[in-house]
């Protein structure tokens, strides 16, 4: 590429940005005008915004836009003196004039010359349409003067001189001097915008969101400090009372001062160790601070402000209704409301769909609003806003709403449901059709509407960024169209559960409803299980089958489920147990692996442990392949049979991923049920939710270490009768003592560990694995 090329492209993107940036204000000018033709503050940006395209044009030599621009500026300046009143005709032609201009700015891909050559013709026509419009044909309103009449006829007949002019500057050495000087005076700008990609903002997202989750890693680091310090405060006093015991013997003078000096020494390191935590505090307050204000930032350089997203829709609205004879109004409320970038994107669509359906389904024509007792213009509204915690987007219009006899009718007529069951329907269920494939109550198709592809495909794209579609119908009054969405798809709120101790998320989102079902209330019909849920009988389906990821066994009389899926496809999951709500950081899986069954993407708890989340839809789908294929396995809740094959549970903490799972794969090969704790604080819980038989502890963990846990257990009045093995790296006989005293059943040091050994200390103490 020479020097003239390297010139020109950087002028011409700018361009293009300006010419999008412009139309934008003419589009918006143009529909205000519309309604108050002779407001000043729309005249005047419009104005204003012709003039800077025209001269933007001059300077990268576009003909063709300098001529279109200069003509609408023309008859805007004439507007603002009161020469020329824009109708309905003439704000038809300007329209066109920017379509015409977004054109020249980004011409065909096919046809880089199209201004110069088969747009011309086309540009010549716009010239004289605007001409003709504006020139006074006996409808009352001003004439266009001669003067600008004469330039419009001018326009569309000659060439630009001073834009032909301004193209052989752009060829000039001096031009190409001057303008990577620009660029270099652009980028030394404190408010210049920069390009950065969005990989790279999701990358910094992710390294934020992981930097928030390391830090947060140094209150249980501190919390294991002040057991450390409790320890040597203990440590202190034990002294102090040997120090008296031993004042009352004749101690020679170096036992004396020996003793002293440790006293003295173990004093600096309280101390010291005071002066460490108190920083180590200070740390922890600021590195949380500090990684959560990179982390908001972060998120906030993925939002935009709806407005972003809404350009075109006002256009499209007011082209649309002008095509069918319908006088319409829109109102855009929350154009300020903050959305993730990747959401706005993928709304463009749905809301452009919406906003059709609305138009041509929902506003009556002129004539029957009027017989209704209706204004003569409808009114369509999109809003935007933030509630509880999510993204609330409503489009709603004041036309005829559904008619819900016609659609029990057409329900009846696609078979979709018996005469019986439509009547039964209620309103809700009735509206919920409508969101099916195929599914329409136009009898003849049109350009806009009546192939039945349209609303479904909205319910789609809906639920591909995790949210939902509600439909509100007041027959006579308007219909309205309730989306909830995320703020972000980068955060993610949860339900925690526990699959073969494992942890899961399912987005919330999806999730209907949990339930600790009875074991009477899960009935056998057909081969498979149910449950009634909400007046209908509901699938009740093992998340471990689905999964592949063991077995489920039931403890207690209750069974944990959760309800997924929708009216056509609704399941309930069973799953070991609940966790809680999160909000976790979206991890997406690198793309190596491809798509994984069932799983959409990855996250990070609080302490770093790893989670995966579910893939509702496509856990769905396997729920479905399964049933068809008759493979679905049968739920075991039944007394005996849980009585029968209940295995012993053994509960393993240890702060040690390699012991952990050496452990943990031991006694499952041997087959005991067994759960894994990351350190005393999660084995505690994991004991006050669920039953065991046998635990398993290590004794150097943070947060709550070995002794504390043994010694809680043993207070407990409902775990007191619990064994307890303590296995640990310290195998002397004080070490071993400790142990014993605070209550262990056995103490099993891992110098001298072997498979064989720990699997006959765990015999000795529950017995074999299955009941």
């Amino acid at each position: 590429m020479n020097s003239v090329d390297l010139s020109q492209v950087p002028m011409l993107d700018l361009f293009r940005q300006e010419a999008e940036t412009q139309t934008q204000v003419l589009n918006a000018g143009l529909l205000a005008l519309e309604r108050t033709p002779t407001a000043a503050k729309p005249l005047e940006a419009c104005m204003r915004a012709a003039h800077s395209i025209k001269g933007a044009a001059r300077i990268v030599g576009l003909p063709a836009g300098v001529d279109i621009a200069h003509a609408m500026e023309d008859c805007f300046v004439s507007a603002q003196q009161g020469n020329l009143v824009l109708g309905h005709e003439q704000i038809d032609a300007l329209l066109h004039g920017v379509d015409l201009l977004s054109r020249v700015a980004n011409p065909p891909a096919d046809d880089a010359a199209w201004a110069d050559h088969a747009g011309r013709v086309e540009i010549d026509a716009f010239l004289v349409a605007l001409h003709n419009s504006a020139v006074d044909r006996g409808n009352g309103q001003s004439g266009l003067d001669s003067a600008l009449a004469e330039s419009l006829l001018i326009e569309a007949t000659a060439p630009d001189v001073e834009a032909l002019a301004v193209h052989d500057t752009l060829k000039s050495e001096d031009f190409r001097r001057e303008v990577p000087a620009r660029h270099h005076e652009n980028r030394e700008s404190p408010d210049r915008a920069l390009r950065v990609t969005a990989d790279n903002l999701n990358r910094l997202l992710s390294l934020s969101g992981e930097s928030l989750v390391e830090s947060r890693w140094l209150k249980p680091f501190a919390g294991s400090m002040l057991r450390l310090k409790r320890l040597q405060r203990n440590t202190g006093r034990s002294l102090d009372k040997l120090h008296e015991e031993l004042s009352d013997l004749a101690l020679d003078e170096q036992a004396q001062t020996t003793l002293a000096e440790v006293r003295r020494l173990l004093g600096e390191c309280q101390h010291m160790l005071s002066d460490q935590l108190a920083e180590l505090e200070t740390f922890d307050r600021r590195s949380v601070n500090l990684s959560q204000r990179l982390y908001d930032e972060a998120l906030a350089c993925r939002m935009r402000p709806f407005a972003d997203g809404t350009g075109g829709y006002a256009r499209m609205v007011r082209d649309l209704g002008r095509s069918l004879g319908k006088q319409l109004r829109f109102d855009i409320i929350g154009e300020t409301t903050q959305i993730d970038r990747d959401i706005l994107e993928k709304l463009d669509a749905p809301l452009g769909h919406l906003l059709r359906n609305a138009v041509d389904h929902g506003i009556e024509s002129p004539q029957q609003r009027v017989a209704a007792g209706k204004p003569v213009e409808g009114t369509i509204t999109l809003e935007a806003r933030h509630s509880a915690g999510m993204l609330q987007i409503n489009i709603a219009d004041d036309g005829a709403g559904v008619n819900l006899d016609q659609l029990r009718d057409t329900i009846v007529l696609r078979k979709l449901a018996n005469h019986e069951t439509a009547s039964q329907l209620s309103e809700v269920e009735l509206l919920e059709f409508l969101l099916l494939p195929s599914f329409t109550l136009r009898d003849t198709v049109t350009e806009i509407s009546g192939r039945g592809v349209g609303l479904d495909v909205v319910h789609n794209l809906i639920k591909q960024v995790r949210g939902t579609i509600h439909i509100f119908n007041q027959p006579g009054h308007g219909t309205r169209f309730q989306l909830q969405l995320p703020l972000t798809l980068s955060v993610i709120r949860s339900l925690l559960v526990a699959i073969n101790d494992e942890p899961y998320a399912f987005p919330l989102a999806y999730v209907n409803r949990t339930l600790e079902l009875r074991r009477e209330q899960i009935e056998l019909l057909e081969g498979h299980q149910h449950f009634s849920f909400e007046g209908r009988q509901i699938g009740l389906v093992s998340a471990h089958q689905i999964l592949q990821s063991g077995e489920f066994a039931q403890h207690g009389d209750t069974v944990p489920v959760v309800v997924i899926g929708d009216h056509g496809s609704t399941y309930g999951l069973v799953v070991d147990r609940f966790l809680g709500e999160r909000m976790l950081v979206v991890q997406p899986l690198d793309t190596r692996l491809g798509k994984i069954k069932d799983i959409v993407a990855g996250a990070l708890m609080e302490d770093g442990t790893p989670v995966l989340i579910v893939d509702v839809d496509d856990m769905i789908r396997s729920v479905e392949k399964l049933i068809s294929a008759g493979q679905l396995d049968k739920v075991q809740h039944s007394a005996a049979a849980s009585d029968a094959d209940r295995r012993k549970r053994v509960l393993v903490v240890d702060d040690s991923l390699t012991v952990r799972e050496l452990e943990r794969k031991l006694l499952s090969n041997r087959g005991y049920h067994v759960v894994v704790a990351v350190d005393g604080m999660d084995g505690w819980n994991a004991l006050r939710s669920e039953p065991f038989d046998l635990v398993i502890t290590d004794i150097d963990m943070p947060r709550m270490d070995g002794i504390e846990l043994v010694t809680l257990i043993k207070k407990d009045p409902g775990l007191k009768s619990l064994p307890v093995m303590i296995v640990s790296y310290k195998d002397r006989e004080e070490d071993r003592q400790r142990g014993l005293e605070a209550g262990a059943d056995y103490y099993f040091a891992k110098a001298s560990f072997h498979d064989e050994a720990l699997l006959q200390a765990v015999m000795d103490l529950i017995g074999a694995a299955h009941a």
